[in-house]
């Protein structure tokens, strides 16, 4: 099976802590691949060191079988949603996909198709003239996912797509996942939630930067004997009372 993303004892630290700890794993081109621990786990980090906003301190990556050091020249083919996606809360919902078109490149005929396409599939289609600072915390994530989607990437990065989105609009996000991953998408998603993790077809557990557990969510239950997979993670990082609780 192709690999989309390979890491080998990629790490990243900032001053005196280490964020990313010399972390292997591997993510299978058309897969949704998750990345979950809680808050400081190095989730965010080692997406930003995957999409080249960050610099490893050593170890290395490839994505699409390009190394870090060249991914400029994939840009077009790699897709990326931050934690935090810089929407224009004082322009509409047409006028930021007009801006993040400009910005990827994504002009004439192929801009009008393109936007026609995701905001039918994203179902921001009646919302265009709406501002997007007057949008749900639902519909500015599926604006942000129908930016990052313009250049139709073939890897998806997501940093905590729905955090702080309520539980409908979280379902909804997820079902337009699935769909990105038909057209054979790779989707490589970090998230705190263990219902989302769910998911996915492999995770990987994180904690304090180490790579704990990779394997099916299935099989991750499975070893550790937890009921759930909040149960198997805690068992995993040696918090057994918790796990009990």
């Amino acid at each position: 099976m192709t690999d989309a993303v390979t890491t080998s004892a990629l790490s990243r630290s900032f001053e005196n802590r280490v964020a990313v700890n010399s972390l292997d794993l591997s993510v299978h081109a058309g897969e949704i691949f998750g990345l979950v621990g809680p808050d400081g786990a190095g989730k965010t980090t080692t997406i930003r060191l995957l999409v080249g906003v960050l610099d490893p301190t050593s170890g290395d990556a490839r994505v699409l079988g390009t190394p870090l050091s060249d991914l400029d020249s994939i840009r077009p083919r790699i897709g990326y949603m931050s934690q935090r996606f810089g929407l224009y809360e004082d322009l509409t919902v047409e006028e930021n996909i007009r801006f993040f078109s400009r910005l990827q490149g994504v002009a004439g005929d192929r801009y009008r198709e393109r936007t026609r396409e995701l905001l039918s599939f994203s179902g921001l289609a009646p919302f265009t003239r709406r501002l997007a600072g007057q949008l749900s915390g639902g519909m500015k994530q599926k604006l942000g996912l129908s930016c990052a989607l313009l250049h139709r990437p073939e890897i998806l990065f997501l940093d905590e797509p729905t955090a702080g989105v309520d539980p409908v609009s979280r379902r909804e996000f997820w079902h337009l996942l699935y769909g990105l991953l038909r057209d054979g998408v790779t989707i490589f998603v970090a998230t705190s939630y263990m219902d989302e993790a769910e998911r996915c077809a492999r995770l990987a557990f994180l904690h304090n930067g180490h790579l704990i557990s990779l394997d099916t969510p299935e099989k991750i239950r499975k070893e550790t004997g937890g009921a759930n997979l909040e149960e198997a993670f805690l068992i995993k990082v040696g918090d057994v009372d918790a796990a009990r609780r």
